[in-house]
């Protein structure tokens, strides 16, 4: 992370956290919800299917750095499905970069080339070894192993939502972003229960279970991108929603933490990571910072 970068963080962290301001700082542009997958835990992919036109995109990038945002997502669906006429993702990444935006990262499944040298991470989904990953998601895990190590840049991180099927693999998803070349590190999530895929969501116990298994791996050398001090609030579904610096934007709307606070009573049954570090770290939790500042400084 560039020093300017680090800076420009740290002054809008300071003044979130003293004026209790609710200013966003973290944002994602839905770019299609067209994917080439059906994975069970998933409830937003295909939908309409459709891919939001080059125009409209670089629209909503504007919006969200007009409102502070400085960290972008590009997310789907499948993001490397999308294109408009001669414009790619790729071209959305650079234009992003030119825009201003200081971190622009890159959300995909994986089945697909890894030539992206410009993002800061991709977030590749891998979720549980094979067995597992293939009951979640078809048979795409030698397919994306393969496409990981053909990828162009090592800026390539593990992204594992945790249920029911894959909760015994954390480990596995550890070692191999240890041991994988051009992965940096591995996020995990656990999964938050839409209405049509309740039944693959953890328990308390099994979620301590699992913060268990990622602390110690951690411990014991494996890039873990996520923050401990989050862990127990994550467990126990203790941490404050929504996230308002975090903000969402799909076809024009905008959605303050992500598409699902729309559904009701989703927020309490939350399971992304980002969302419990984010609201701890922005009222003011002096060990999720202190746990933010060395990992953020050794994987972005």
């Amino acid at each position: 992370m560039r020093a300017s970068t680090f800076f420009y963080f740290a002054k809008f962290g300071i003044q979130t956290i003293l004026f209790r301001k609710k200013d966003p700082i973290l944002g994602t542009v839905i770019v299609t919800d067209r994917c080439n997958l059906k994975c069970r835990h998933c409830s937003v992919n295909n939908i309409t299917a459709v891919m939001y036109s080059y125009s409209q995109i670089r629209r909503e990038m504007e919006q969200l750095y007009d409102m502070g945002v400085r960290i972008l997502f590009f997310c789907g669906g499948e993001t490397f499905l999308w294109r408009d006429g001669e414009h790619t993702l790729r071209n959305l990444v650079t234009e992003a970069r030119d825009m201003g935006f200081r971190i622009v990262n890159v959300v995909t499944n994986g089945t697909f080339p890894i030539d992206l040298p410009e993002a800061d991470l991709i977030l590749l989904s891998l979720d549980g070894d094979r067995a597992r990953h293939n009951a979640i998601r078809g048979d795409t895990f030698d397919t994306i192993l393969e496409n990981v190590r053909n990828a162009t840049a090592d800026n390539i991180c593990f992204y594992m939502a945790i249920n029911q099927i894959n909760k015994d693999a954390v480990r596995d998803v550890c070692l191999l972003a240890k041991e994988t070349e051009h992965v940096r590190a591995v996020s995990f999530n656990f999964h938050t229960p839409y209405p049509d895929t309740r039944e693959l969501a953890l328990s308390r116990e099994e979620k301590a279970a699992c913060c268990e298994t990622i602390a110690r791996m951690r411990k014991a050398g494996a890039p873990v991108f996520n923050l401990p001090g989050a862990f127990p609030y994550l467990v126990e579904n203790r941490f404050p929603t929504p996230c308002y610096q975090c903000v969402v934007m799909e076809n024009g709307k905008l959605s303050t933490c992500g598409r699902c606070i729309a559904v009701p009573g989703l927020c309490q049954e939350c399971g992304y990571f980002f969302v419990a570090e984010y609201t701890l770290l922005f009222r003011g939790n002096l060990r999720i910072l202190l746990e933010m500042l060395t990992t953020y400084l050794k994987y972005i």
